[in-house]
């Protein structure tokens, strides 16, 4: 674990894991428009088993704006990306990873992201990698 100062938040600091992706959303601050997704938000946050921690967390998350990942039309199209998948031999593992991943790949959002879950989106299905 780490102290990580975010200087386009006001320096912020946050305990967080050592993670290329933290490192990547750092250099975003500021340069790129950053947004949390609903269903990304709820990742993040039950990742907080200390509740100071978690307070501190949701006030950073919350002055990005939120997008609403799912919806009728996001479900269906989730179905049929997890359908795609599955006919390649690709299993997916969890539902969540599939609409998060469909609501970017259907807005043209990059996603960060820090497993490789969400790979098989981006080599089959065009999902935008913060991490290249």
């Amino acid at each position: 674990m780490i102290e990580r100062s975010f200087p386009g938040l006001g320096g912020a600091k946050s305990t967080l894991e050592r993670l290329p992706t933290i490192d990547r959303l750092d250099g975003m601050l500021g340069e790129r428009r950053i947004s949390v997704g609903d269903l990304i938000g709820v990742k993040v946050l039950h990742g907080f088993t200390n509740d100071a921690e978690f307070r501190k967390a949701l006030d950073l998350m919350s002055r990005f704006p939120a997008i609403r990942i799912g919806g009728h039309d996001v479900a269906v199209a989730a179905a049929r990306n997890y359908r795609s998948l599955r006919l390649r031999a690709i299993a997916v593992r969890k539902a969540i990873d599939t609409l998060i991943a469909t609501r970017c790949i259907i807005d043209g959002l990059t996603l960060l992201y820090s497993t490789r879950d969400f790979d098989p989106f981006v080599q089959h299905l065009g999902l935008a990698s913060a991490i290249a």
